[in-house]
């Protein structure tokens, strides 16, 4: 969770917060969500993964595919992304999205 001592984690938790609220909005009127920009927003979600390289680029495969990403570096919030969150790997069948 974003903490008043962690300004980059509150400003990911602030804009994941407002990207949804705009996509409930214009879900509601039945327009297409702007795409996020998945480049920036998956090097904040890999920032501490010990695989920074691989956790980026299956990160950027889930965002483009879903356009959406879970905010913080932990699998705690992988919920609030189900496209992100189910995605599987077709050869091993395990989770796909860090």
């Amino acid at each position: 969770m974003a903490s008043s001592n962690n300004p980059a984690a509150a400003a990911m938790a602030s804009r994941y917060y407002l990207s949804n609220k705009l996509q409930e909005v214009q879900a509601r009127s039945l327009l297409p969500a702007p795409k996020i920009d998945c480049g920036g927003t998956c090097l904040g979600r890999c920032g501490n993964n010990w695989k920074k390289e691989m956790c980026n680029k299956m990160c950027n495969v889930c965002c483009n595919r879903c356009n959406c990403v879970p905010p913080g570096t932990g699998q705690d919030t992988r919920h609030l992304c189900p496209c992100y969150d189910t995605m599987l790997n077709p050869h091993t069948g395990k989770l796909k999205c860090p």
